[in-house]
């Protein structure tokens, strides 16, 4: 077997065992579909590690069923891999694979549709991530999307979930149909749906109206998917009613998928018609604006995983910035952040999954101090807490440092302010709410609710997710263990930053992609590696990130004992977060008309070069 057919079954794989689970999961002992759902997801984890390995010394083409392009046209499809996209098909399989180790005593009601759609997930998202056709990365797109939907509102007897669930699938559905537009119009313009003869005949093109359309329409259902502002105000309402377990998931890679989607359709099929600064412009204002809502949106709740929800939107608009800016430094630090967002912030999710099947409930306020002899998870949580607000040796750490400066170095000076202010925010929201609940800190929160027209629930009225367990298990530790060990490795390691030095090289070269998958000779040689590393600047910003979400922290649990004057000047801001507050109306009404208002404004930023 070649390396380049390990892509197929990458897909194919979980499809399978997700069919004959949902056949035969009803006879089977709990344990035994348990093994198999997990292996199947650690065994797709080892191929990617084996595409990943291959992948860094030459991009892997296939072409499904033979059907390999004749003078640069084709109706075959490509399956890509090249080390940015193998690493994350490898996190994929590697969430996936703790997400399911987790639930074996976490979800001890599911039937074999769990796993299933579990294992449906995974096909959707490996799929989606190595395609190299704009319109299977649709298909796929949408195989990912209706088994999300479904895992959302699984818990069908709670009318919130069954909520939260179709808000999910409205709005993503709503996107991805936009996305669907999109590819017809550049089929019926240029008769290929490959992005590598897209890239080929685009570079020929000159930027009019009818491309840059097209361009907007398909990364407007990925810039869904990654819940940018003002197309993410679903994902809260998702997480608070998804399980611990499929939250992993939705925060660790999904969202990020919806930026690797946007980025790779640019650079392969868009990069050479469309003006990089026309796109720079555009990306870094919606990076912005997404980690700016995001963060203060964070700060406002006290639902434990509407919380960390609006931490992901809020670090994935600097993700965003790190792609806007076009080149292998921006592109290295923020797959690198990725990486370790993914890792500090499915834990978090975990241990929230812990805090709600032990005392019942993910509300801050009424959560205080009952979690005070609680050791093991006090600690897993702190450190999981205090690497998301950029504690070196965490990889986010590393990543957000080496964003940063390369977004400030592509002449936006106020990057590193944006970054420290995002992490000491979000990273002192959830260091506020580790300090009530698991230290008794603060004056006790009344429990009457804060909310203002249209606000979400506190998460008092959530459910466990399973039987009192009296006390946590092995398996569920296990999961925490791995998803943190795996961001400080990301630090630590010697040759980690090289790595995604690398593969941020090999991503931007779109013109090698397109020769290699075109099969053509004379490929673009490749460039110098961006050069990623720990420096003393960076570790310092870090730092600081950390103390200011200390101080955030503190701020959070004692504001009302500052004094009077000091209170006040805080006056101004509270006009502008009502707003926010009556925004977000979890009304799919609403939700639709912003995402057309993104749509506009995203396609005002790309076409004022035409005007």
């Amino acid at each position: 077997m070649t390396t380049g057919q390990l892509m197929p079954l990458m897909i194919a794989i979980p499809i399978v065992m997700a069919c004959l689970i949902l056949a035969a999961g009803s006879y089977l002992p709990r344990v035994v579909t348990d093994i198999l759902a997990t292996a199947t997801a650690a065994g797709v984890a080892g191929m990617a590690a084996a595409l990943l390995i291959h992948s860094g010394h030459s991009r892997v083409v296939t072409w499904l069923g033979g059907w390999r392009p004749a003078r640069g046209v084709s109706v075959g499809i490509p399956l890509v891999a090249d080390p940015l996209n193998a690493g994350l098909a490898l996190l994929v399989a590697g969430l996936v694979s703790c997400a399911l180790l987790y639930s074996w005593k976490y979800m001890e009601s599911v039937s074999g549709r769990f796993f299933a759609l579990m294992l449906l997930f995974l096909a959707g998202m490996e799929g989606f991530t190595l395609s190299g056709d704009v319109f299977d990365m649709f298909v796929f797109f949408e195989l990912m999307g209706a088994a999300a939907y479904a895992l959302t509102g699984m818990k069908i007897e709670d009318k919130t979930a069954v909520q939260g669930g179709l808000i999910f699938g409205v709005v993503n559905s709503l996107g991805a149909y936009i996305s669907l537009f999109g590819v017809g119009i550049l089929y019926s313009r240029f008769g290929q749906l490959g992005l590598p003869q897209l890239g080929a005949m685009l570079r020929q093109h000159r930027p009019d109206a009818l491309v840059i359309v097209a361009f907007v329409l398909i990364i407007t259902g990925f810039l869904v998917k990654a819940a940018m502002v003002p197309f993410h105000f679903w994902l809260a309402d998702a997480h608070a009613v998804a399980p611990a377990p499929v939250c992993v998931l939705f925060s660790g890679v999904m969202v990020e998928l919806g930026l690797y989607g946007a980025a790779r359709v640019y650079w392969v099929a868009f990069g050479g018609t469309i003006p990089h600064a026309d796109v720079t412009r555009a990306f870094i204002v919606f990076g912005a604006l997404t980690a700016a809502v995001g963060a203060v949106m964070c700060f406002l709740q006290r639902h434990l995983k509407r919380l960390l929800a609006y931490s992901t939107i809020s670090h994935v608009g600097l993700f965003m910035m790190g792609f806007a800016v076009l080149d292998d430094d921006g592109t290295a630090g923020a797959a690198l952040y990725v990486v370790g967002h993914a890792g500090v912030k499915s834990a978090l999710f975990l241990l929230t999954g812990i805090l709600l099947n032990r005392y019942g409930n993910v509300d801050e306020h009424r959560l205080y101090g009952r979690a005070r002899g609680d050791r093991l998870t006090a600690c897993l949580y702190f450190a999981a807490a205090l690497g998301l607000a950029g504690l070196p040796p965490f990889g986010l750490a590393l990543g957000k440092s080496v964003t940063e400066d390369a977004v400030a170095v592509a002449g936006y000076g106020w990057a590193p302010v944006l970054f420290i202010a995002v992490s000491a925010v979000t990273g002192g929201a959830v260091l506020r709410a580790g300090l009530r609940v698991f230290g008794g800190l603060g004056p006790r929160p009344a429990l009457e609710s804060t909310a203002g027209a249209g606000e979400e629930s506190t998460g008092g009225e959530e459910k466990p997710e399973t039987g009192g367990l009296p006390r946590t298990p092995v398996t569920m530790l296990l999961a925490i263990g791995i998803l943190l060990a795996g961001s400080l490795a990301a630090g630590l390691l010697p040759d980690a930053g090289q790595a995604f030095a690398h593969a941020a090289q090999r991503f931007t070269d779109a013109a090698g992609y397109i020769s290699q998958a075109l099969s053509h000779a004379g490929a673009a040689p490749p460039r110098p590696d961006p050069a990623v590393a720990w420096t003393g600047e960076g570790i310092g910003l870090d730092f600081l990130s950390v103390a200011l979400a200390l101080g955030v922290a503190f701020l959070g649990l004692y504001a009302r004992r500052l004094p009077a004057a000091l209170r006040r000047s805080a006056a101004p801001a509270r006009p502008v977060i009502a707003v926010l507050r009556q925004v977000h109306s979890g009304h799919i009404g609403d939700y639709v008309a912003w995402l057309f208002t993104g749509i506009a404004s995203l396609t005002a930023l790309l076409g004022l070069p035409l005007l």
